[in-house]
């Protein structure tokens, strides 16, 4: 299974590590549509600067993309949610971290 991850805060990373140990982490969303083609899983941190620019390409690109944000802000996940991508709270996605990718 190919999983890519967009989490560039060492603790959330270290958290999907723990649940996806196979992920591939890329450092910034300019690498994420090319990071994702083919990919079966690709993790998305809303807040990272640009996400919102690529993510109809990664959306594409993937078989599946999960996206977290923080929940104050709702244009935000509105926006991803709209992209196509599965959208969840930032703090609901980190308490059920296997439950929100399956």
């Amino acid at each position: 299974m190919k999983v890519v991850a967009l989490a560039p805060d060492l603790m959330d990373r270290s958290k999907l590590a723990a649940v996806l140990p196979e992920a591939a982490f890329v450092g910034a969303a300019s690498q994420l549509p090319g990071a994702a083609v083919d990919a079966d899983l690709v993790v998305v941190d809303l807040a990272r600067p640009g996400v919102l620019d690529v993510l109809d390409e990664v959306v594409v690109a993937a078989g599946r993309v999960v996206a977290f944000g923080p929940h104050t802000e709702s244009a935000l996940l509105a926006a991803a949610d709209a992209a196509g991508a599965v959208v969840m709270p930032r703090s609901r996605f980190f308490a059920d971290i296997a439950g929100a990718l399956t």
